[in-house]
């Protein structure tokens, strides 16, 4: 879907009047009218004022929507009240929720465009608002809630079709609402590339398919290296290897490179998860919800992703994105129970269970990215651990640090964004949990408790004291079974416009 912005629209113009367009207009709290919604009801002769004094239970409270399906002399052929809330909470947050919920409302029509009337009533003594930046996060947020995922429904349902093919955000000072978008567009094209990634079946995204997923982002400007199966086993890569050895396709280890700060400074680097599809290995899991393993790459989704956005909106930054890439079997090959595996590092890892894999994939890539990028900052995201959805349900992913600042950062950027973090513990009653008596570490702890803490401290073994690190669990908001705000059911790509805002406030050049 196209989002473009024009400039303020005259309610009497044939061009608003064209069979499937609808026109949208903001309504604040209280049934207040915004200027574009006054000139609206008076062009149609009262028709909103009349809506909003009759029966419809529509007070104009944030995320608010109300059709007005009718044909004025001259006027648009059906009209969306979108409420906009007290004038007080309007921030780009908001916006973006608006956006979304304006679309979900297009979603159910016939329209075949839409124009969005945008502006908001006179501030008074207050600070104005900034309405460029706000249409842009309406558009922002009409974007993301767009997504769709059907490449394999050869006959979809006539009512299963999208219909709507662009919407036009008319606003004062056009110009700076695009530009404004323009850098958001890209965040939101980093997020779809995540959605995708995620959804797509297992049998269609394996490792090697998902490193040449990553080798078509070169023409955005990324450097896209490809490690092979041969090479990993020259550097070491025991542990991550060990994961693999069960699937009859290879494993690959993919490095992208953003170089956009200023020469030879440490780049921030962004390591993945990429189990393409986690059986369990030996340790089979029920076959109940395996399905849902297809997005245990769901970390190395948000890395590629991340990597997109911030090529794409052309960030002053160095970064790498590392992804290790998976698929955990079970054959006569497979690792098993009991096994003994050196990781990149030297250090032995004792397998306890084939299920806690995804620890051994980063150990390797998370050593790997230290050893030769020695970078300013690392971050690990991944479907860690079951015990995170416990902990927190399926609205917060756990954060784990050895780095107050770098944990700070996170949470704020979070907050900003709308990506709940929650601070999680390590310590040395985790790590105690870890110690083998025939190997360096073992892989699993010593029962079902603290299991996220015991995977995060599993980590922090293969990370250097004196590099500022943080593991991001995201098992329980990878997927989502219901429409959430400007997330669609289906894969989340939560992570990116958390990870692109904290590089933005944060590493960015200015």
């Amino acid at each position: 879907m196209k989002v473009a912005f024009a400039d303020p629209i005259a309610f009497d113009s044939k061009e608003i009047a064209r069979d499937g367009v609808v026109v949208v207009v903001g309504v604040m709290a209280e049934g207040v009218l915004t200027p574009a919604a006054k000139a609206l009801d008076d062009a149609v002769g009262g028709a909103v004022s009349a809506a909003l004094n009759g029966v419809a239970r529509f007070s104009g409270k944030a995320e608010e929507t109300l059709w007005l399906p009718f044909a004025g002399d001259g006027g648009p052929r059906a009209v969306l009240l979108a409420g906009l809330g007290s004038g007080k909470d309007i921030d780009a947050g908001r916006c973006q929720k608006i956006g979304a919920a304006i679309r979900a409302a297009l979603g159910s029509s016939k329209a075949t465009d839409a124009t969005i009337a945008f502006d908001l009533p006179d501030a008074g003594e207050q600070d104005a608002p900034d309405t460029p930046g706000l249409a842009a996060n309406l558009g922002f947020g009409l974007y993301l809630r767009s997504y769709r995922f059907d490449k394999y429904k050869a006959a979809p349902k006539d009512d299963e079709k999208p219909t709507l093919g662009a919407v036009t955000i008319a606003v004062d000072r056009k110009s700076a609402a695009k530009k404004a978008y323009g850098a958001l567009q890209k965040v939101a094209e980093g997020v779809n590339l995540t959605r995708d990634l995620v959804s797509e079946p297992a049998n269609e995204l394996y490792p090697e398919v998902f490193a040449q997923r990553c080798q078509e982002l070169e023409k955005s400007g990324l450097t896209v290296e490809v490690i092979e199966e041969k090479k990993l086993r020259k550097l070491g890569m025991g542990a991550l290897l060990a994961v693999n050895e069960g699937s009859q396709r290879e494993a690959r280890v993919v490095v992208m490179s953003w170089n956009g700060g200023k020469a030879k400074e440490a780049p921030i680097a962004f390591v993945g998860k990429g189990v393409t599809f986690d059986t369990g290995g030996i340790s089979i899991k029920p076959a109940a919800g395996m399905e849902d393993m297809k997005w245990d790459m769901g970390g190395a989704g948000v890395v590629t992703g991340l990597m997109k956005a911030l090529a794409g909106r052309k960030a002053r930054v160095n970064a790498v994105g590392i992804i290790g890439l998976v698929e955990n079997m079970p054959s006569g090959s497979a690792m098993r129970p009991g096994d003994i595996v050196r990781s990149m590092s030297g250090k032995t890892i004792e397998v306890l269970n084939t299920d806690a894999e995804g620890r051994l994939v980063l150990a390797d890539i998370l050593h790997y990215a230290q050893d030769r990028f020695k970078p300013a900052a690392m971050v690990n995201l991944a479907t860690l651990t079951g015990a995170i959805i416990v902990a927190l349900g399926e609205d917060q992913a756990g954060l784990f640090s050895n780095n107050d600042d770098l944990r700070d950062k996170l949470l704020a950027a979070s907050k900003a964004v709308d990506e709940p973090l929650w601070a999680m513990p390590l310590g040395e009653g985790f790590d105690r949990q870890l110690d083998s008596d025939a190997a360096d570490v073992k892989n699993i702890g010593q029962g079902r408790f603290g299991g996220a803490s015991v995977a995060g401290q599993f980590l922090k073994r293969f990370v250097a004291d004196d590099v500022a690190w943080a593991h991001i669990d995201i098992a329980g908001v990878t997927w989502s079974k219901k429409d959430r705000a400007t997330n669609p059911r289906g894969a989340t790509g939560f992570g990116v416009r958390l990870l692109d805002r904290l590089v933005a406030d944060h590493y960015e050049n200015q």
